[in-house]
């Protein structure tokens, strides 16, 4: 009888810059996974929640939440880059180009563009560009990140360092918005009768005053529901030998949770069309509740839509603490200026907002 090997994942070695994937399990969407989004973050979005409501902007049906989209995509690139991941540290120039609604099949695919080894010799940061295409072959989300993969073997050959450029935002000439949206027939009932883009000023800061505590059964879930299957969010036997013996949350469960939240203030921000930066600060575990703030640093104004304009919000997720009690977000630690310790996501954002 022959015991026969499993993949065990790319670490840091195994990588080269210009090395392609096309990742496995292509991924069928459906309602019960769109109901199940809103179960594990309670996220408010009306035209995400409200088939009726979604009809009245120009869908035929409601489309998929653009986070969890871009969720069930990454979580296809796991298997290939990030399995031996340590943690997922940002994103750049993430864009949705096309509505996804139930029925819609995802596929993905991956270019390595840097890696950097680490000083200590045991781990990397590997750069990746993907992208995920629709059954029409319609790129429905395409972003960059860069992830700190361990390696197998620490006395392995170091590797060329290339580290990629990328735009600190995405202009406003690369944001997309579906053809058929049309928010002329929007009732101010559908979103608590919130602030509109209108009622916003540049330098505004909004506390979203909820908050959500972590569960281990919610991260897990969620976690699941992506297919993101890197063994930091599950392997609890693998984790009480690191020096921080427990779970990470995945990051994206955070966004998400500071997505749902930020709907306390700002509902009536529709559609999330682009991420010019993320940060995931601090690692969140359960047990941590995650509050969250948001600060308006543009507004803009579209040619021949009085019904929409642009909006950027920088998004930041903090754990068991709120702005009120925080002097900053930020301090100055060996010479740096860096996230305060209970800051756990920056996220810098486009999206279309009803006047």
């Amino acid at each position: 009888m022959a015991h026969l090997e499993v993949p065990k994942g790319n670490f840091f070695e195994d990588f080269t810059v210009g090395q392609n994937f096309q990742h496995g399990v292509p991924r069928t969407i459906s309602e019960a996974d769109a109901t199940l989004y809103l179960a594990l973050t309670g996220s408010r979005f009306p035209l995400n929640c409200a088939f009726t409501v979604a009809q009245s902007c120009g869908f035929n049906t409601a489309p998929l939440d653009n986070f969890l989209v871009f969720h069930v995509a990454f979580g296809k690139t796991v298997n290939d880059i990030s399995l031996n991941a340590i943690a997922n540290l940002g994103y750049a120039e993430v864009k949705f180009e096309h509505a996804c609604f139930a029925g819609d099949t995802l596929s993905v695919s991956s270019k390595v563009i840097g890696l950097k080894e680490n000083s200590n010799g045991k781990s990397g940061i590997v750069y990746v560009h993907s992208i995920a295409i629709n059954q029409f072959d319609q790129v429905v989300v395409s972003w960059k990140r860069w992830v700190m993969v361990a390696k197998a073997d620490p006395e392995a050959n170091q590797t060329e360092t290339v580290i990629p450029a990328y735009d600190t935002s995405v202009s406003p000439e690369q944001l997309h918005i579906p053809e058929e949206l049309s928010f002329k027939n929007w009732q101010p009932h559908f979103s608590d009768n919130q602030l509109k883009l209108d009622d916003l000023s540049i330098g505004d800061v909004i506390f979203h005053r909820d908050g959500m505590t972590i569960n281990d059964s919610d991260h897990s879930l969620a976690t699941r529901l992506y297919q993101n299957n890197a063994r930091v969010h599950f392997d609890q036997h693998m984790m009480n030998d690191r020096p921080n013996p427990h779970r990470l949350v995945y990051g994206g469960h955070i966004i998400s949770m500071c997505r749902a939240l930020s709907y306390n203030g700002l509902g009536n921000i529709a559609w999330p069309c682009a991420i010019n930066a993320g940060t995931h600060a601090n690692p969140s575990f359960a047990g941590d509740t995650i509050y969250c703030q948001s600060e308006i640093l543009d507004l803009m104004a579209l040619e021949d839509r009085e019904d929409l304009g642009l909006v950027r919000v920088k998004m930041l997720g903090i754990k068991n603490n709120t702005p009120d009690n925080m002097d900053s977000m930020f301090v100055e630690k060996d010479g740096k200026r860096r996230h305060h310790s209970d800051v756990v996501l920056d996220l810098d954002y486009w999206a279309f907002m009803i006047r």
